[in-house]
């Protein structure tokens, strides 16, 4: 038998295409005949726009024609009023990309502005609940809180987050009579063609969307936004191919954000460290026209045992662009609060933080009523603090140094709940002894190409160099959103199943067929490997797929099959778990912090490819880095618009940031939640880091800053 190529250490298949720039991204795409689109944004927060001059940008050599009448498209606002500011009111074609962009700045925009409210704590706001997450009581927190023995209540506030992918939102859209193809960056196809669909007037089926490639997303392509569908109405009316790209400003402007917060986390528990009780009070900025209910709650009601546990969610509406998710949405935000608290509890008592949360540790999830899966979050932390030397920490902050350097070590705990959901894949044989497996999922970075190959391959008992799998094309058979770290379960399951019945059906057709090796054994005596099919006992008797399709004269055998998620999450709670690690040295006299090495150890079932997770894990670290020291997003509140709208001003972490990074993963399947035992990954391996960061910077200097970023102004 060959050995199996899932679990081991393969380099990504398309990492040549992309190192060698032959990938093709959104904004790569030619078409025949295409011109280039701009958009023009709104200059108030709020209010009614009372005129559009566009005389400048018709005179402007290369400029073709400007929509402001926006009646032939369904968008999310009304283009006369203004929600949000540089929300799109205009849009300038262009023969060139150069003249449609000078020929947005050309055009002048009057709106008549009318009061509105940025800012999540200003005057004016309202709170409202959040839909999503009810709120939430078991037992009496309040006055288990006020008869505690040892209590933490402290604030927490994160800054607005940006994405800041490398590719920047881009679309080329092109029509054949009601039918439209766009070439996008996209997290979904079979769920974005009814966006596009819906706000064009026509059928889904007639969206064709292609996007083999996408240059991060981190959530922010989860959705159809505006300029998709302006790109996609301005080709309509134009008769030809149009290609819009964002600049880096427009990205924040006009594509969603992690949303601002303010949270309130208490604990109270006995001298011995038990908790009685927890609350949990939050609340997030939303859209006034356009609402996301980001889940912030969820973590603190099951992480740690507690007999009483508060939690209530608001969501404040504000005259902003929607919201959206960005890498752990909701979780990392709400552990945040929740691994702080642990931290100042723990000081409080006088005990490790590790140890505080053995203490606690749950036999099942509270919240629920249910058995966990599986959870190994104490292994984590024994095999992290093992790794990580924890037992050098000092326990008393500002006492170790470097120099003029304070010296501080933190952690905190990470989970996130195991997602899966409806998928299918098709898997097909060549008579040339290839075998192609298509499925409508996306690769926006993890390496889906190479895990899915990976699986099949070890499916069909064939080496990976003879299978090709295809994505990113609507179609493909359907496959859910790219997001949630969910693909993995869920597309990879398809392929797993697919996979599995094309072998199974190349087996039944051999054992019946009078002129095979293999005719009178019964299936399950037929094993496979290489791309040969042989009696289990006698492996000289067989033969391969290649064999059978030749001699049938068939050119293709294929197997189609949809997978489904069964009932597990009503009998079992479903979560990935991890412990992560941070040493920092904070200058005394300056207040900088820079982070000197991180180690995190998961729980995230069974690793398709270590070499792609521990990439995975390692830019979930850098991305928690940047949430928790470089990261926030500043509006002008006198009139919305963002100040900080660029890369030199809104900061995320470069090299000179990143310090020795490691992750490691407990070896573990958990076939309860899918048929490949894993968890799901990506979003896990950042929900623990900001609050390490943040336990390490209080260990070094004795100051509990509770807002992100930490910059230096907090510590002086």
């Amino acid at each position: 038998m060959s050995a199996p190529v899932t679990g081991q250490p393969i380099p990504r298949i398309d990492g040549a295409l992309k190192v060698t720039g032959k990938a093709t991204y959104a904004a790569d795409n030619i078409r025949d005949n295409m011109v280039y689109a701009a958009l023009v944004g709104s200059n108030v927060a709020r209010g009614t726009v009372t005129g559009i001059d566009t005389a400048a940008a018709e005179r402007h050599p290369g400029v073709l024609r400007i929509f402001t009448d926006f009646n032939r498209i369904t968008l999310p606002f009304d283009p006369k009023q203004v929600a949000s500011f540089d929300q799109p009111v205009a849009i300038v074609i262009g023969a060139t990309s150069e003249a449609a962009r000078h020929g947005a700045t050309l055009v002048e925009v009057r709106c008549t502005a009318t009061d509105h409210v940025t800012e999540i704590s200003g005057p004016g706001t309202t709170p409202e609940p959040n839909t999503r997450t009810p709120d939430y009581s078991r037992g009496n927190p309040d006055e288990a809180l006020r008869s505690a023995a040892v209590v933490s209540d402290l604030r927490y506030a994160i800054e607005r987050n940006n994405h800041n992918a490398m590719e920047l939102p881009a679309t080329v859209a092109q029509w054949d009579g009601d039918r439209l193809t766009v070439w996008d960056k996209v997290q979904g196809l079979s769920t974005h063609q009814p966006m596009y669909a819906d706000a064009l007037g026509i059928r889904a089926e007639d969206v064709h969307i292609i996007s083999p490639f996408v240059g991060g997303a981190f959530g922010s392509a989860l959705k159809v936004w505006p300029h998709q569908l302006l790109t996609a109405f301005a080709a309509r009316e134009m008769g030809r191919p149009v290609k819009l790209v964002l600049t880096r400003k427009q990205n924040y402007g006009v594509v969603g954000y992690r949303p601002t917060s303010r949270q309130r986390l208490a604990i109270g528990a006995d001298r011995s460290g038990r908790i009685g009780s927890i609350i949990h009070e939050v609340s997030i900025e939303t859209s006034r026209y356009a609402q996301y209910l980001e889940n912030l709650t969820p973590y603190a009601r099951f992480m740690y045992t507690s007999p009483n546990m508060r939690s209530t969610a608001r969501i404040v509406p504000l005259d902003v662009n929607p919201a959206c998710p960005m890498r752990g949405p909701g979780t990392v935000t709400g552990a945040y609060s929740m691994e702080c608290a642990m931290d100042d509890l723990a000081h409080r008592l006088g005990l490790d933080p590790i140890e505080l949360r053995r203490r606690n540790e749950p036999a099942a999830n509270q919240e629920e009523g249910l058995p966990f899966s599986t959870r190994r979050l104490t292994e984590c932390f024994e095999q992290g603090a093992a790794a990580f030397d924890w037992s050098r920490r000092n326990q008393v902050p500002r006492t170790t140094r470097d120099g003029n350097q304070l010296i501080g070590f933190g952690t905190a705990a990470a989970a996130y709940h195991t997602l899966r959901s409806n998928s299918a894949a098709v898997a097909r044989a060549n008579a040339d002894g290839t075998i192609v497996v298509e499925s409508g999922t996306i690769d926006m970075g993890p390496g889906t190409y190479t895990s899915m190959t990976q699986v099949a391959a070890d499916a069909l008992g064939i080496p990976m160099n003879r299978v090709r799998f295809a994505l990113g094309d609507s179609r493909f058979p359907p496959a859910p959103l790219h997001g949630g770290s969910m693909t993995m379960a869920s597309v990879g399951s398809a392929v797993h199943t697919a996979a599995n019945m094309l072998r199974d059906r190349f087996i039944r057709t051999a054992v019946v067929d009078p002129a095979s090796p293999l005719n009178g054994l019964a299936p399950n005596q037929v094993s496979v490997a290489d791309g040969r099919m042989f009696a289990t006992g006698e492996p000289s008797r067989g033969e391969t797929y290649q064999d059978l399709l030749r001699r049938r004269n068939w050119n293709t055998l294929d197997s189609r099959q949809d997978w489904a998620p069964d009932d597990a999450d009503d009998r079992y709670s479903l979560y990935a778990y991890g412990a992560v690690f941070a040493e920092v040295a904070v200058d005394e006299l300056l207040g900088t912090v820079r982070i000197r090495r991180m180690h995190a150890v998961y729980d995230a079932g069974r690793i398709v490819n270590p070499k792609l997770a521990h990439s995975q894990a390692i830019g979930g670290l850098v991305g928690g880095i940047g949430m928790a020291l470089l990261e926030g997003t500043h509006l002008d509140h006198r009139d919305g618009r963002i100040i900080n709208a660029n890369l030199a001003d809104y900061l995320v972490p470069v090299h000179a940031d990143i310090p020795a990074l490691e992750a490691e993963f407990l070896p573990a399947e958990d076939t309860v939640a899918n048929p490949l035992g894993v968890k799901g990954l990506a979003e896990v391996v950042i929900v623990g880091v900001p609050a390490a960061v943040a336990n390490a910077v209080f260990n070094a200097t004795g100051k509990r800053v509770t807002d992100l970023p930490i910059t230096l102004d907090k510590l002086l």
